[in-house]
């Protein structure tokens, strides 16, 4: 049977996506124990209803990606905790190798887009530029050897994401816990992950806003 799971999705808008991400993390977590917590940021389509057919359970953030991140992992009850996006860019089928880190005794598993076997479908060339730049600024800062940063497909030994301690309510989040993660010498294991195109709606992120917060985070946790 394995280690209980709980799966954290941040969900805005995301009804065409939901479904079959939902459906496709089913398939591959066939005989699993796990949990699906949806933290929905008050959609206006059909995004909670889909997700609650499926068996999910529903709470609500709508500050921001960081914020529904700690309201969702702070709810998580399996030993693996799984955080991963909604719009269909993440592989369900890396789950097995994000959930074999931490029971292999990992505290968190990243995956990356720089390694063997990882890559990307959907990353423009400026935004390709900033995430080497945030990359180096916090490999440089902190002593760490991160091949990724602002990718936010990751796991978590139970209790390690409390331990951290982050607080960013935005898309700083993934790199506040890289930060903290290498401040605080956790073991970490970065596996390849691909990320593919967002199949339908639109998204979130915003290259120079948010690449402004990120800078910010960085600066703030030296």
């Amino acid at each position: 049977m394995g280690s209980k799971i709980s799966i954290v999705i941040p969900t805005l808008n995301e009804g065409r996506n939901i479904g079959p991400l939902l459906e496709s993390i089913r398939k591959v977590m066939d005989g699993r124990e796990y949990e699906i917590i949806i933290v929905d940021g008050n959609s206006n389509d059909d995004t909670v209803e889909i997700a609650r057919k499926h068996g999910a359970k529903i709470i609500y953030d709508d500050i921001g990606k960081g914020s529904a991140l700690i309201k969702g992992l702070k709810a998580a009850k399996g030993e693996v905790q799984v955080a991963m996006d909604a719009d269909l860019s993440h592989e369900p089928k890396e789950l097995n190798l994000l959930i074999d880190g931490i029971e292999a005794g990992y505290d968190i598993c990243m995956g990356s887009r720089f390694i063997l076997g990882g890559g990307s479908d959907d990353m423009p060339f400026v935004r390709r530029v900033g995430n080497w730049v945030f990359l180096t600024t916090v490999n440089i800062l902190f002593h760490s050897r991160y091949s990724d940063m602002c990718y936010g497909y990751r796991s978590f030994r139970k209790g390690i994401f409390r331990k951290l301690g982050v607080s960013e309510p935005g898309f700083g989040i993934e790199t506040e816990i890289n930060i903290k993660a290498a401040k605080k010498k956790m073991r970490i294991l970065e596996i390849p992950s691909m990320e593919k195109k967002r199949i339908a709606g639109e998204g979130k992120l915003r290259t120079i806003s948010d690449g402004y917060v990120i800078l910010k985070t960085i600066f703030k946790n030296i």
